[in-house]
């Protein structure tokens, strides 16, 4: 009977042990589950190894490397138009012929107004005219024969005073007219080498300079006139049409070497000191999709100026256009590669935070986040090269998927 008794008595202490153990799994199941619930939906990524480049965009202009545009010299009209827009000419070809009636007319007064000046510094340079000067000769001939002859004469009276045959009173005479002989002769002397005074010789070269500038404008204005290529190229504006009016300074036409253009970039202010000569840049127009023009910057900005809203720099670049398709004065896109990196581990630059200017990331280790120091190097838009912190497919998180924020120690789901 006690055997029979205590097993009875087993059977409920084992249900008993059992019931604990399952309500102790049902618990943590149960805490498993809600931790699973609270933890934060996240974005992901693995680092990856890669090339990155560092990039500035921006926007530029089309511009003729070898340029030529001539304008209307004086007010006129079109005489003769020989070409139209897009023509291939060649050096020297005549162009633009403008009627220059008025400008030949200008000339020739000009001409002669030169002329008459160059023979005044002609005559102020021999001390008069053909006429003057061989008068003045004629009177120097007959001024020192005359002061030869007074001289004579007082020599003569002076022996014979000695001898009493002529009077002092005759003496005195003849050396008042020997002096006078003199000043005369002197007097003569001066027109030939200082006729003119010093006013008088400024003068006439201020003149004669006027007359030179007269004559050089108006032979510029007949030059300008007909308009001839100063080298082979492409006439890509003609504003003007046969017969039609032009005012001095107008523009008449513009040619260029369209065989290669400059490309003349507008940057933005902060990016300028990225900026060195020998940047690769590619340039992109909408005509022409899909088409990338290669070249390296040139220049680099040497100030900044307003452009619109934007303070930018300008640089520029050569490109070879052989096929023309670039166009003076169209704007295309500009992407100018301030560095580049191959085989480097890159991660998205949204993963990248910073704590006090420093960066790190939020690394995923299963379930958690784990805030992870990194050191940087260059970056672009959308990328972030890690040079120290983290090992090739390492995961990062990027952001949470409902908005909530993360932070180290955040449980997350992905």
């Amino acid at each position: 009977m006690p055997l029979n008794g205590n097993s009875s008595a087993r059977p409920p202490r084992r249900w008993w042990v059992t019931g604990l153990a399952i309500l102790a799994a049902v618990v943590i199941l149960a805490a498993f589950v809600s931790r699973r619930d609270d933890a934060v939906p996240v974005r992901t990524a693995l680092v990856a190894r890669g090339q990155i480049r560092s990039l500035i965009s921006t926007n530029g202009k089309i511009e003729p490397v070898q340029n030529f545009e001539a304008h209307a010299p004086a007010t006129t009209t079109v005489h003769r138009l020989l070409v139209k827009e897009g023509d291939f000419v060649r050096k020297g070809q005549l162009l633009v012929a403008l009627d220059d009636a008025d400008a030949r007319a200008q000339a020739a007064r000009a001409q002669t107004q030169l002329k008459a000046a160059l023979a005044e510094v002609s005559a102020v340079e021999r001390g008069g005219t053909q006429e003057e000067v061989l008068s003045l000769d004629a009177q120097m001939v007959k001024a020192r024969t005359d002061r030869d002859a007074a001289q004579r004469n007082l020599d003569a009276l002076k022996r014979l005073e000695q001898q009493g045959a002529a009077a002092a009173g005759e003496v005195r005479a003849a050396e008042n007219a020997l002096a006078q002989a003199d000043a005369q002769l002197n007097l003569l002397k001066q027109k030939q080498t200082r006729r003119y005074s010093k006013p008088e010789v400024a003068r006439v070269e201020a003149q004669r300079r006027e007359a030179q500038a007269a004559y050089d404008a108006a032979q510029d204005i007949l030059a300008k006139s007909n308009v001839r290529a100063p080298f082979d190229g492409i006439v890509y504006s003609l504003p003007v049409k046969q017969g039609g009016f032009v005012s001095s300074g107008d523009l008449v036409l513009q040619l260029a070497d369209l065989q290669k253009v400059q490309v003349r970039a507008f940057v933005d202010e902060p990016d300028v000191g990225k900026l060195a000569p020998g940047n690769p840049i590619e340039i992109t127009w909408d005509a022409v999709p899909g088409r990338v023009w290669q070249g390296v910057v040139n220049t680099i900005p040497s100030t900044v100026k307003l452009r619109g809203s934007r303070n930018v720099g300008e640089t520029t670049c050569i490109l070879d256009n052989k096929d023309l398709k670039l166009l003076p004065n169209i704007n295309v896109g500009v992407t100018v590669v301030t560095a580049e990196r191959n085989n480097v581990l890159v991660v998205p630059r949204e993963a990248v935070r910073m704590d006090d200017s420093k960066p790190y990331v939020l690394q995923v280790v299963g379930h958690e986040l784990k805030r992870c120091d990194v050191e940087t190097s260059i970056s672009n838009l959308t990328q972030v090269e890690v040079t120290r912190g983290l090992a090739l497919k390492d995961m990062v998180a990027i952001s949470s998927s409902n908005g909530k924020p993360i932070s180290d120690g955040t449980q997350v789901k992905y």
